[in-house]
C-alpha cells in the first residue's frame, strides 16, 4: 500500500503536466513537469501499478524491487534533480518487471505471459532510450507497446474460460511481434514503422472486441457492465490510434501525434485502469473498492472529452477545442479518483455488507446449499487449456472472473 502514494503522487505531477503542456493555468507551474508527463504516466504510474500487481502475485520478496525502483524514478523526476537520477531508476525497475515475468513464464510457459512479457522488454526499452536523451515523441511507440501489450496480455488469460479459435490467440501474438517490430522500425523509418504499428493495433483492437469476455458481460449489470463497457470503449480507441498511425505514419508532433497519444493513453489504457479498479486496488489495499453506479459519471466523461478533444480539436486544428478536451480529461480523471476514494471510505452498501455478513454466518436450515455443493460444482467444470496460466501470473483476470 505504501507504494501506491509516490503513484498517486506521480500522477497528480502527471496530470499538472499535462495542463501545463496545454498552456492552461496549473496548480503547479513548472516546465520540468511538462517535460516528464509522459514518463511520469506510464513508467511512474502505470508502471508502478503493474509492478506491484505482479510482485504481489508471484509472492517473491524480491519481485518488489520493482516497483520499489519505478516508485522511486517517478520521486527523482519531481525535483530539480538532474533527470538521469530517475530515469536510471525506471530503466532498473522495468529491468526488474522483466525479471519477475521471466519468472511467472518458469511457472507458466503460456502465449499470455509471453505478450506481457514483451510488454515489459518494451518498458525496459523505452527507458534505455530516455536515458540516452533520445527525445519523448521518438520513444512513445515504446510507451505504446508496454501498455498495450500489458492489457491484451490479461485479457488473452481471461480468454482461457471461453476459448476462442486458436487461430485467434496465435493472430494476437503475431499482432504482438507486430507491435515491437514496429516501434523498433520507427526508430529508423517513422513511415514504415507506422504502418507496422498501425496494423497491429487494428488487429489487436478488431480480436479483442470480437472474442473478448466483455461482450458478454456488458448485457449483465452492476460491476461487470461497468468494466465491459470501458473495455469496448478502450478497443475502440485503440482501433482509432492503430488508423491513424496507418495514415500518418510515427509522427512526433502536430495534431496526428497528440490524436494517436490520447486515444491510446486516455482512450485505451485510462479506461482499462478504471475499468480494472474496483478488482485490483482491494488487492493491493487490502479493503473494499465498492461499484457504484456514480462510477458511470468520470468514465463517459472522459470518453466524450477525448471525442471532442480530437474531433473539434485536432481534427479541425482548434487550439482552444484541444484545451478544453484536454481539460475536461484531467477533470474525469481526478473525479474518478475522488469517486473511488469516497467508495472505500463509505465502504460496501448496506444490501451487500448485509448479503456478506449472512453469509458468513452458518445456517443449517433445510433450504440453504451446502457450501460443498459450490466445491462440487467447481469440480465438475471442465479443466482450462493447458496454454492457461496459474492463478499467481494472472491475478487481475482472476479477480474479474471471480467477482
Amino acid at each position: 500500500m505504501v507504494l501506491l502514494v509516490p503513484a498517486g503522487l506521480a500522477l497528480l505531477a502527471g496530470l499538472d503536466g499535462a495542463l501545463v503542456l496545454l498552456g492552461v493555468p496549473a496548480p503547479i507551474r513548472a516546465d520540468r513537469l511538462g517535460d516528464v508527463h509522459g514518463q511520469l504516466m506510464v513508467l511512474g504510474v502505470v508502471g508502478t501499478l503493474v509492478a506491484l500487481e505482479r510482485a504481489v502475485a508471484v509472492r517473491r520478496t524480491l519481485a518488489f524491487a520493482s516497483p520499489v525502483l519505478l516508485a522511486a524514478g517517478s520521486l527523482a523526476l519531481l525535483p530539480a534533480w538532474p533527470t538521469v537520477v530517475g530515469r536510471a531508476l525506471h530503466l532498473a525497475g522495468t529491468l526488474a518487471l522483466v525479471g519477475i515475468y521471466l519468472l511467472v513464464w518458469r511457472r507458466q510457459p503460456v502465449s499470455a505471459v509471453a505478450v506481457q512479457g514483451a510488454g515489459a522488454l518494451a518498458a525496459a526499452g523505452s527507458a534505455l532510450l530516455l536515458l540516452a536523451g533520445v527525445p519523448v515523441p521518438v520513444v512513445t511507440p515504446w510507451f505504446v507497446a508496454f501498455l498495450v501489450l500489458t492489457v491484451v496480455g490479461e485479457r488473452l488469460e481471461l480468454m482461457r474460460f471461453a476459448p476462442p479459435p486458436v487461430a485467434v490467440r496465435a493472430a494476437l501474438v503475431v499482432a504482438t511481434l507486430l507491435l515491437v517490430m514496429g516501434a523498433a522500425v520507427a526508430l529508423l523509418h517513422p513511415v514504415a514503422g507506422g504502418a507496422l504499428l498501425g496494423v497491429a493495433l487494428v488487429a489487436q483492437a478488431a480480436l479483442l472486441a470480437r472474442h473478448d469476455v466483455a461482450r458478454r458481460t456488458v448485457r449483465s449489470t452492476g460491476l461487470p457492465r461497468f468494466m465491459a463497457l470501458a473495455m469496448l470503449a478502450g478497443f475502440a480507441w485503440l482501433a482509432v490510434a492503430g488508423s491513424l498511425w496507418l495514415l500518418a505514419g510515427a509522427v512526433t508532433d502536430g495534431p496526428a501525434y497528440d490524436a494517436v497519444l490520447h486515444a491510446v493513453f486516455l482512450g485505451f489504457v485510462m479506461s482499462m485502469v478504471i475499468a480494472h479498479a474496483p478488482v485490483i486496488l482491494p488487492a493491493v489495499l487490502r479493503r473494499p473498492l465498492p461499484y457504484r453506479p456514480v462510477m458511470l459519471v468520470p468514465l463517459a466523461l472522459l470518453h466524450v472529452s477525448l471525442a471532442f478533444r480530437l474531433l473539434a480539436g485536432d481534427a479541425w486544428g482548434s487550439v482552444t477545442a484541444v484545451r478544453v478536451g484536454g481539460v475536461a480529461n484531467v477533470v474525469a480523471v481526478l473525479m474518478f479518483l475522488g469517486t473511488a476514494a469516497w467508495s472505500v471510505a463509505v465502504g460496501p452498501p448496506a444490501r451487500d455488507a448485509g448479503r456478506r455478513r449472512a453469509e458468513d454466518e452458518p445456517d443449517d436450515g433445510p433450504d440453504d446449499v451446502p457450501a460443498t455443493a459450490v466445491l462440487d460444482d467447481a469440480r465438475a467444470s471442465p479443466a482450462p487449456p493447458t496454454d492457461a496460466p496459474a492463478a499467481t501470473s494472472a491475478p487481475m483476470s482472476l479477480s474479474v472472473v471471480a467477482r
